[in-house]
Order: C-alpha cells, then sequence, then structure tokens
C-alpha cells in the first residue's frame, strides 16, 4: 500500500486538530498494513507558488530549455506522480474555507491528460484509490442552518471524484470551539470514525 499523507493546516502539530487525527489515522492504516509505503506533506512548512503563466506553460510541457520552465515541470511532474501511485491519500484541513495551500496543491496537479482526460463523450477520469478527508471545525457545518457553509469536504470530494477517485470518506471533528466536553466528543468520534472504516 501507496499513503499519500497531506497536512494543510498552519497550526503545529500540539494546537492542531486535523494532524493529530491524520497522523494517527495514517499510524492505523500503517499499522494493518506493515509494508506501506507512506509519503508525507506539510503543505504549510513547504507551501507551493501559485499557478502562473510559468506553471501554466509547463503543464505543455513547451520549451523545456527554460531553466525555471524545466525546474516547474520537474515539480509538477513529482507530484503528479505521487498521487498516481498513491493506494490511499489522507487530507487533513481546518474548514470551512480552502486553505490557500492545499488549493495551490489541487491546482498542480489538475491537469488535463495526466489526472484527467477529455473525449467525445466528456471528461474520463484516471485515478482510483481510496480517499480519507479529516476536517476540523470550530462549529457545526455538516448538518443544521449552517451546513451551507461547508464549501471544503463538497469542494475536495468533488474534486477526489471528478479525478476518478470515488471512495471519498469524510471524518470532520466539529464544534471543537462549543466548549471541553464538545472538544472531546467531536475529537474521539472522528477518531472512532475511521477505525470503523474496512480496510479492503
Amino acid at each position: 500500500m501507496n499513503i499519500l499523507h497531506i497536512d494543510a493546516s498552519a497550526s503545529d502539530s500540539n494546537a492542531s486538530h486535523t494532524r493529530r487525527l491524520s497522523s494517527e489515522l495514517v499510524a492505523w492504516l500503517g499499522t494493518a498494513n506493515p509494508d506501506a509505503t507512506i509519503v508525507y506533506r506539510d503543505l504549510f512548512a513547504n507551501p507551493l507558488p501559485h499557478v502562473d503563466t510559468t506553471i501554466r506553460d509547463a503543464w505543455t510541457g513547451e520549451d523545456s530549455s527554460d531553466t525555471k520552465l524545466a525546474e516547474t515541470m520537474r515539480r509538477f511532474k513529482a507530484l503528479v506522480d505521487e498521487l498516481k501511485a498513491a493506494d490511499v491519500v489522507v487530507v487533513g484541513s481546518p474548514m470551512f474555507t480552502v486553505p490557500s495551500t492545499l488549493k495551490a496543491r489541487v491546482d498542480h496537479v489538475s491537469i488535463a491528460g495526466q489526472i484527467f482526460g477529455y473525449t467525445a463523450e466528456g471528461p474520463r477520469d484516471l485515478l482510483s484509490g481510496r480517499v480519507y478527508l479529516i476536517l476540523s471545525s470550530g462549529g457545526i457545518y455538516s448538518r443544521g442552518p449552517f451546513a451551507a457553509y461547508d464549501h471544503l469536504s463538497t469542494y475536495l470530494t468533488a474534486i477526489f471524484n471528478f479525478f476518478g477517485i470515488q471512495d471519498v470518506e469524510v471524518i470532520q471533528a466539529e464544534g471543537i470551539a462549543y466548549g471541553p466536553e464538545q472538544h472531546h466528543a467531536a475529537m474521539t468520534s472522528a477518531a472512532k470514525k475511521f477505525r470503523r472504516s474496512p480496510l479492503d
């Protein structure tokens, strides 16, 4: 099993709920799959640049003799290759907005002909596997009056579905700002949810 673990929180591991939960999930996956290979990407510590003309031109593969363009091509190829190689992708992110570092990561790999394609019949997805979205929020957005405010889980699920990964599990630790009891209950519930998830 190849596991791609991505953290997007700007908080360190002591303060970040999603870093803690995503690490627990990856450790759980690793225990169940001792031979697993884990690739870890901290998007806050090592942010990607936002898409510009150099990145756009690199997608076409043209004029690779240009040093900056060639370096950009190598970077996005590595990102695409590690996503293609992943059997499981674990994404940890706070919500409800989409962190710009995570959006930049998505933008870098959203390349027609690499992750998806177009045919006369419409889009064609090229990936497979499983995704765990580990999300946390101070409020509750999975249900109730603020459900429409959850753009992060719907956006990421749609993106991975479009790439071809239909097995996307959203695990949310919600209401963590509602007091110590709710905080504890939210973290405990989230951890229990992924441990009930089948691994086959």
